[in-house]
């Protein structure tokens, strides 16, 4: 898919130069130079590959920027701009363009935005096996613990949630799983990603998709990505008092800042959530830095 929201020149370097296979981000900013992520460093794209030479950089410019997310919204912005008016547009197959620019507000509701001056493409990446080391603490006597993952941007928890996905299938726990996937990033679109027992719900707010899906698809346990906003929480705690399990993330970098952060004193008093999972990037995406349980003690690391 890639190829198809890139220039030819950039595709063709990025292909032939760069191992796209550990590639997490291409950020373009206007008349400055397009750094790569590649795992947890942070690089300059040259025309042969990647340097850290700022003079052998290539330069993005306005005009790459509006290309990319015009070929990205299939050459109609106008049908992305509810995902524009997040910030965000999302292509098959899981690649996220987060986008900078200039926010037109009307009655206090955003209307769209223009002027685009930066744009970061996230790669997803489907890293097997890599909740494996967790999955015996959040599974234990057929019983799914509810489970938050916390993580700094970039570190893994929604390849954490996409994987645990597929190892329920695998392990051949045949639970009625729904993915509620508000921002089209759970499901890359990679045949049996999801495992054989998943339904999927799309760019839905987490209220809707949570009280549709319940009723709709009577699911043993949902799972979905970013928890931020009290209606956020307030969806979660309908769900388990409607006797399903979740599995949840939230940017945090650790778990004093989660306890202190606003809007969750819902899931911290009442202990909705059984199990937190903390990943950093310290030794790359995805380092398991502890398990804890609903009193925030260690069972884990």
């Amino acid at each position: 898919m890639l190829e198809k929201i890139l220039s030819d020149d950039l595709y063709n370097i990025l292909a032939n130069k760069v191992n796209l296979n550990f590639v997490c981000e291409i950020r373009l900013r206007a008349d400055k130079p397009i750094v790569l992520l590649i795992g947890s460093q942070r690089t300059f794209l040259g025309r042969d590959g990647t340097t850290s030479n700022l003079r052998e950089a290539i330069r993005a410019s306005k005009v790459m920027i509006e290309d990319i997310i015009f070929r990205a919204s299939e050459c109609s912005i106008y049908s992305v701009n509810e995902q524009i008016k997040r910030g965000f547009i999302v292509t098959q197959g899981g690649i996220r363009l987060g986008i900078g620019g200039d926010i037109i507000e009307e009655n206090k509701n955003i209307k769209t935005m223009t002027n685009f001056s930066s744009v970061n493409i996230r790669l997803p990446h489907e890293i097997k096996n890599c909740s494996l080391s967790a999955f015996n603490y959040l599974v234990e006597e057929n019983k799914v613990y509810n489970t938050l993952v916390l993580s700094p941007p970039g570190a893994g928890k929604t390849t954490f949630l996409r994987d645990f996905i597929l190892q329920l299938s695998e392990k051949n726990y045949a639970y009625n799983v729904l993915v509620l996937d508000e921002r089209g990033e759970l499901d890359i679109g990679r045949s049996g990603c999801l495992g054989n027992f998943a339904d999927k719900i799309c760019y839905a707010r987490k209220s809707v998709g949570f009280e549709n899906g319940i009723r709709a698809l009577s699911p043993d346990i949902i799972v979905t990505d970013e928890l931020g906003q009290l209606e956020d929480v307030e969806a979660v705690n309908y769900a388990i008092n409607c006797g399903v399990t979740v599995l949840a993330s939230v940017h945090c970098d650790n778990i004093d800042s989660f306890i202190k952060k606003p809007n969750f004193e819902k899931i911290t008093d009442n202990k909705l959530f059984e199990r937190y999972v903390l990943l950093s990037k310290r030794n790359g995406p995805g380092t398991l830095e502890g398990i804890y349980n609903e009193n925030f003690s260690r069972v884990r690391l």
